[in-house]
C-alpha cells in the first residue's frame, strides 16, 4: 500500500509538471495582451508599459515560466492578473461551491442510476429495461444548457406567473440566511450552525443544478450497471446461488451486484473527476460561483496565473480520485491486492 502511494504522489508531481508547462506554452500562443484587457483599451501607453513591467510579462516566456515554477514549487501560484488577488485564495474560495454541487449531481447519479439499471438487467428485454434504456438514451443526448433552461423555466420561472416560488433560479442559498463558514459546503455548515431552515433552503438551491448536472452520469451509471448486472446474471456462480435456494433479493445485491461493481466505480471516478473540474454550463446558467465559471473568466481574460492554478487544481482533482477509484475496487473485490 505504502509503495501503491508513493506511486501516485511521483505520478501527480508529473502529472502537474506537464500539464503547468502545457497550459502555459498555450496560452502564450492565443493572441490577445492581458494587460491591455485588464487597463482597458483607453490605457495610456505608459500605464500599460509599467503595469507589464510590474507583472513580469517583459521577460522571455522561457523565464516567466521558470520563475512561475519555481514559485508553484514554493506553494505561491501568483496572483490574478484581473483583480490582483492570491491565485490560492480565489481557488479556496470557488472551489467548496463546485464541490458541493458535483456531490449533489453524483447523489441523483447514484441513486436513481444505480437502482434503473439493476431493475432492467433483472427485467431484461421487458418494458422496464426498455423504457429505462430509452430514459438513458434520453438523457445523454439532452444538452446541458437546454436541460438547465426547461427546468429553470418548467419549475421556477413559469409558477411564478401564478404566484408559486416553487424552485429558487440561482445562487446557493437566500440572502436572509447567514451560515457561519466553516467546511465552506453550505448545506453541510448550516447544519453544523444547527439551523434547518438554512440547509433546507440551500439544498432546495442546490436541486436544479445537481439535476441538471447528474442527469449524464446518471445515464452513464443506469447504463453500465445493467451491463455489468447482465453479465454477472449469467454467471455459474449465480446459477448456483440460486439453486441452493437464495432469495432474489440476495442474489442480486449480495452476489451480483457486488461483483458488477468494478465497472460502476470506475465510472463513478470518472465522472465525478470531470464533474469537480468544473461544469461551466450548469454554473453559468444557475450562478453557481464555482471553479468551472472562474476558469471561464480568466481565460476570457487571459489571466494567466489564474488559468494556470485552475488547471492544477483540476489535474489534482483527476489523480486523487483516480487513487480512491483503485482503492475501492480493494473494498469492492478483495482479490484485488496492492503491494506493500
Amino acid at each position: 500500500m505504502l509503495k501503491f502511494i508513493v506511486d501516485r504522489i511521483v505520478r501527480l508531481v508529473f502529472v502537474l509538471l506537464a500539464i503547468t508547462i502545457t497550459s502555459f506554452l498555450f496560452m502564450h500562443a492565443i493572441p490577445g495582451d492581458p494587460v491591455q484587457l485588464r487597463l482597458g483599451e483607453h490605457a495610456t501607453p505608459q500605464e500599460i508599459a509599467r503595469l507589464t513591467l510590474r507583472l513580469g510579462l517583459d521577460r522571455p516566456w522561457y523565464v516567466q515560466l521558470g520563475a512561475y515554477l519555481t514559485s508553484v514549487a514554493h506553494g505561491d501560484l501568483g496572483v490574478s492578473i484581473a483583480d490582483t488577488q492570491p491565485v490560492a485564495e480565489k481557488l479556496a474560495q470557488y472551489f467548496p461551491a463546485t464541490l458541493e454541487l458535483t456531490l449533489g449531481a453524483m447523489l441523483v447519479a447514484i441513486v436513481v442510476g444505480i437502482p434503473a439499471g439493476i431493475f432492467a438487467a433483472v427485467g431484461h428485454r421487458s418494458t422496464l429495461d426498455v423504457v429505462t434504456m430509452s430514459a438513458v438514451l434520453l438523457g445523454v443526448s439532452i444538452p446541458v444548457f437546454w436541460l438547465g433552461w426547461m427546468l429553470v423555466y418548467v419549475l421556477a420561472v413559469l409558477p411564478s406567473h401564478f404566484g408559486l416560488d416553487v424552485f429558487p433560479i440561482s445562487g446557493r442559498i437566500s440572502l436572509n440566511y447567514y451560515v457561519p463558514p466553516r467546511t465552506h459546503l453550505v448545506v453541510i455548515d448550516a447544519l453544523l450552525a444547527g439551523n434547518g431552515r438554512a440547509a433546507a433552503d440551500a439544498v432546495w438551491h442546490l436541486i436544479l443544478p445537481a439535476l441538471t448536472l447528474g442527469t449524464i452520469p446518471l445515464a452513464i451509471v443506469a447504463k453500465i450497471t445493467r451491463s455489468g448486472m447482465l453479465d454477472v446474471l449469467r454467471s455459474d456462480y449465480i446459477r448456483t446461488a440460486r439453486a441452493k435456494g437464495l432469495g432474489q433479493s440476495a442474489v442480486i445485491f449480495k452476489h451480483a451486484l457486488r461483483n458488477a461493481l468494478i465497472p460502476i466505480i470506475t465510472v463513478l471516478g470518472l465522472q465525478t473527476g470531470l464533474l469537480l473540474g468544473g461544469a461551466v454550463l450548469t454554473e453559468s446558467i444557475f450562478a453557481w460561483p464555482g471553479v468551472g465559471r472562474l476558469a471561464f473568466d480568466a481565460i476570457s481574460n487571459r489571466d494567466m496565473p489564474l488559468i494556470n492554478g485552475c488547471m492544477l487544481l483540476f489535474a489534482a482533482v483527476f489523480v486523487v480520485v483516480n487513487t480512491v477509484v483503485d482503492l475501492l475496487y480493494a473494498v469492492a473485490n478483495p482479490r484485488i491486492r496492492y503491494g506493500s
